[in-house]
């Protein structure tokens, strides 16, 4: 098989690694791509929103399937595009995709089809949003979210109104994520741990990955500014067998309403929860892997991946066993200093060459490589996993391995996984 798969990042990395390890691949492009990715894959001087010149690509080199990684090309509506040209994609259209690119849309859904959620209300006008904060406690928690694409940013947990009346502002007024703050939602806190659950679906039917936790805040004990992700874990054993029976319930009702609506959905589906006294509430769908929950989940996967593409394309799912390792995983993102903030570009990373784990996978996020060495180019530059028979190995393992890299001004949370030692 040729696969194409279009991203850059971590995720992506992880996905062309996972095909990578198939036998029945013959090439893998990534478009564009990163330099760290380069022995797994040909990487692509092609942006991952110039449809025509992806699909050109795909047919003047007999590429079998496309898999999209990122929100960005799924929302611009790239499966449509492709599908009009009769070539096999992997992912929601572009109106299924509203799942994740409207939050409104996502709440109405949710509402439609009785998904448990936070109770919110929406807002087009800075004005009817601030009257409505009036009315809110002191010092109640109030959670503002942009409507919009946000890139894991678009999200604030509020300390009381007034707190809550300058996120409004942000986004509203100060435009701090441009086009994604035009329409805001302002919801109810519903506390808890938080849990991203995936599954594979054809549309039809689905099947559950091992539940994860990740890491959103950009500092120790869940401190600091959300961020695109710090860090994951799987299996999250917090997650008990009731609570996740509970969860596949909302999956079902998700994929019903998906059908019910007629939307076209193939890939993968991820339901972001929030458990509060063992129930859970939906907290956003995402219509694709996550990041950096790929890098954490995918080492876990036991079955081949393009065995997996190939059921979803023909929508025979159903008849598909899919089998995952009985171990733990724990992916640690290494980030530059500032990010998610301002972060200096150009910084050499050393001491990659050290990681020579079999059990440790290094994923290369935001880095170019530049006369002989890398260099940092991104706020997340790197995703390193591990795998072991145990969490604390895992843990042990994987941070053994981060102490080896370095480079300037290097971040890194060195709490992934509490809560699965803590037991909270």
């Amino acid at each position: 098989m040729k696969i194409l798969v279009v991203g850059s990042g971590g995720r992506e990395h992880a996905i062309c690694w996972r095909f990578a390890e198939s036998s029945k691949v013959k090439k893998i492009y990534c478009s564009p791509g990163n330099d760290g990715m380069s022995q797994i894959a040909k990487t692509l001087d092609i942006a991952v929103n110039d449809f025509e010149k992806l699909a050109n690509f795909v047919k003047a080199n007999n590429v079998d399937f496309t898999f999209v990684g990122p929100e960005i090309p799924l929302s611009l509506g790239i499966v449509d595009y492709f599908q009009q040209q009769n070539l096999k994609i992997l992912g929601p259209s572009k109106s299924a995709s509203k799942l994740e690119s409207s939050k409104i849309y996502s709440k109405k859904f949710m509402q439609k089809y009785n998904i448990p959620t936070a109770q919110y209300e929406n807002f087009s006008n800075i004005n009817d949003a601030l009257q409505f904060l009036k009315n809110r406690g002191k010092n109640e928690k109030i959670v503002v979210k942009a409507d919009g694409l946000a890139s894991g940013k678009g999200v604030y947990v509020c300390n009381g109104k007034e707190d809550a009346k300058n996120a409004v502002k942000h986004l509203m007024v100060d435009k701090i994520l441009g086009d994604a703050g035009n329409n805001v939602i302002i919801e109810e806190y519903i506390d808890g741990p938080e849990f991203s659950y995936l599954a594979f679906t054809d549309g039809m039917s689905y099947s559950m990955m091992p539940v994860l936790q990740d890491h959103k805040r950009v500092d120790d004990n869940d401190q600091g500014l959300n961020t695109g992700g710090m860090g994951a874990y799987a299996p999250a054993l917090l997650a008990t067998t009731e609570v996740n029976k509970k969860v596949e319930d909302i999956v079902i009702k998700t994929i019903s309403g998906i059908k019910a609506e007629k939307l076209d959905y193939t890939g993968v589906l991820y339901v972001g929860v929030v458990l509060n006294k063992f129930s859970p509430y939906v907290l956003e769908f995402n219509c694709r892997f996550g990041d950096p929950e790929t890098q954490a989940v995918l080492p876990l996967l036991d079955t081949d991946l393009t065995d997996i593409c190939t059921a979803i394309l023909n929508k025979k799912l159903f008849n598909m066993k899919i089998n995952w390792k009985n171990d733990f995983s724990v992916c640690v993102v290494l980030t530059s200093g500032g990010y998610p903030g301002n972060f200096k570009k150009g910084l050499e990373i050393k001491g990659l060459e050290k990681i020579c784990d079999k059990n440790t996978i290094l994923f290369h996020s935001g880095t170019k490589f530049r006369d002989g060495k890398f260099i940092t180019a991104g706020g997340r530059v790197l995703g390193i996993t591990s795998t072991a028979d145990s969490m604390q190995s895992a843990i042990a393992k994987v941070y053994a391995n981060v102490g080896l890299v370095r480079f300037e001004n290097m971040h890194y949370r060195t709490d992934i996984a509490w809560r699965a030692i803590n037991g909270k």
